[in-house]
């Protein structure tokens, strides 16, 4: 099997962001965003994107049921769709699902949409996958949750074949079996686009150290992330895969400067230089890329930031 190469320049602490707008559970979502669109959605990844941000990020959820609509919302826009309409006004950025959870879907159908979406975007998908934690979800569209983790495991492996080089890719599995169909276009990136692995419990982080290309830790505190790492290096070892895996972090919420309104008691602010030294705790942690969220109270206010961080406080992050 040919060896993954990264998407990541190695030794440096990349940056990316996932986008407003296209998710708004209150978790996260700041006020302006429920009033915003594709016109903000664009500005921002233009943004992004003229910045040097490594990529941008949109989740996945189809359906939200009643009993969480209060919480998440009920606002989550399609991950293919989106980042297809991002890669016609972007050129550089790279485009990750962060996270598809790809057991609501059959793996060639997963791999048509974002074989595509790699072939339009000339070779920037980073596809990202995940369980996903809503059962009624599962339910509706005839999908197995109890089982939604050797669901994804083997979904992996099916994704595996099904976005590599060959037109007629071949996957024999206990719930895929597939061969014989061809599937055009290919992906840019050979011998396939990333796939990137979500979650912080044990059993995704084996999953990602057995069967991915990078790592998305989901909400995992600073003090946790290095016996994470730890761990997911070992099992890499056990296992023998010698492949590179690119390693990621969501850092505190950051606001550059002194903020004249509340950014909430998490939210890491000050100056450049300051905020640059706490970030780079990651990164000897041997952490690879940092998700980035800026706290803001407008989409102009959050451009402003990005550009901030990207300006002042990104050329600090490796030194």
């Amino acid at each position: 099997m040919a060896t993954m190469r990264r998407v990541l320049p190695e030794g440096r602490l990349s940056y990316g962001m996932q986008l407003p707008v296209q998710s708004q559970s209150t978790m996260y979502a700041e006020g302006w965003e429920a009033g915003a669109g594709p016109a903000e959605l664009a500005e921002i990844a233009r943004t992004a994107d003229r910045l040097g941000f490594a990529y941008v990020a949109v989740c996945d959820h189809v359906a939200i049921p009643r009993r969480l609509a209060g919480a998440m919302s009920t606002t989550w826009y399609d991950p293919v769709a989106t980042l297809g309409f991002l890669a016609g006004v972007t050129t550089r950025v790279r485009l990750l699902s962060h996270v598809a959870v790809v057991g609501l879907r059959h793996p060639l159908v997963t791999a048509k949409q974002y074989a595509t979406l790699d072939a339009l975007s000339g070779g920037r998908l980073v596809l990202g996958v995940g369980a996903g934690h809503v059962a009624e979800e599962f339910e509706a569209v005839g999908a197995d949750f109890a089982g939604r983790g050797a669901v994804l495991d083997e979904t992996i492996d099916a994704l595996k074949a099904a976005l590599g080089p060959e037109e007629f890719p071949e996957h024999h599995g206990e719930r895929y079996d597939f061969a014989g169909l061809g599937q055009r276009p290919r992906p840019v990136q050979r011998p396939r686009p990333p796939l990137w692995v979500g979650g912080s419990s044990p059993a995704a982080v084996r999953r990602a150290a057995v069967r991915g290309d990078g790592w998305l830790p989901q909400g995992d505190p600073r003090e946790r992330l290095p016996a994470q790492i730890a761990r997911l290096r070992r099992l890499r070892e056990e296992v023998g895969v010698t492949d590179p895996i690119e390693i990621g972090a969501i850092a505190e919420p950051l606001y550059v400067g002194e903020p004249s309104w509340h950014v909430g008691r998490r939210t890491l602010h000050g100056k450049p230089d300051a905020l640059a030294e706490s970030l780079r705790a990651y990164r000897a942690m041997g952490v690879d890329q940092i998700q980035v969220r800026f706290r803001s109270r407008e989409a102009a206010e959050l451009t402003d930031q990005m550009t901030a961080f990207a300006t002042d406080v990104a050329p600090l992050l490796d030194q």
